[in-house]
């Protein structure tokens, strides 16, 4: 190529609002094989990495974007004059259920959580943490739900193998012992599908 490929990339992923994929930098450079590509992508980032620069190619949901350190978070936030987006404790152990344990019922969280979670459901999707995968084939065709690109975009993971295993969050001590309990116990074998209902916004 007359253009260095790595510069091509790099210029690529500056301008890219999102996570490019290797199949989305095909579309601008089809002649480049994508072997080629992840090559000079991980060329990139050791050469990121090795400069100790503020911010590095990380891969994440599925795609490759330039991502500050966190340390230059407070910095940046200041610069927009904004405040993090924060999640709720509910909605947080919410999410994390779902993760764990997608494709999931609605009526399977709230038993592990013990309450109601029509809005926090709700939340999740207008935020675009979480999706609806499809319907389960029990009577009455419940929802099932699981994460989203975004949500690994937003939690820097590369894809959802990528989640700590529940006994590394367990080695950290960060959780109590009643909300790691929502991790360690299993769905139940048969769900009441009658009484799932999709939240309001998703009901069609």
């Amino acid at each position: 190529m007359a253009k260095s490929l790595k510069l091509i990339l790099e210029a690529l992923l500056f301008a890219s609002d999102k996570p490019l994929a290797i199949t989305e930098i095909r579309a601008v450079l089809p002649e480049v094989k994508p072997a080629e590509i992840a090559g000079a992508l991980r060329v990139l980032k050791y050469e990121y990495e090795a400069m100790g620069r503020s911010f590095a190619l990380h891969e994440v949901g599925g795609g490759f974007q330039f991502r500050s350190r966190p340390e230059y978070g407070a910095y940046i936030l200041q610069m927009l004059q904004a405040s993090p987006a924060r999640l709720s404790r509910a909605t947080m152990e919410t999410l994390a259920i779902i993760a764990y344990k997608q494709p999931v019922l609605r009526q399977e969280i709230e038993r592990l959580r013990g309450v109601d979670v029509g809005g926090i459901l709700k939340t999740l999707l207008e935020k675009g943490l979480v999706k609806i995968m499809g319907r389960k084939n029990l009577p009455g065709r419940p929802l099932v739900y699981g994460t989203t690109r975004k949500f690994l975009e937003v939690f820097d993971l590369k894809d959802i193998e990528s989640l700590p295993k529940i006994k590394e969050l367990k080695a950290l001590g960060s959780e109590d012992d009643e909300q790691q309990s929502l991790f360690d116990q299993k769905p139940p074998e048969e769900a009441t599908p009658s009484q799932e209902g999709p939240p309001p916004e998703s009901a069609g």
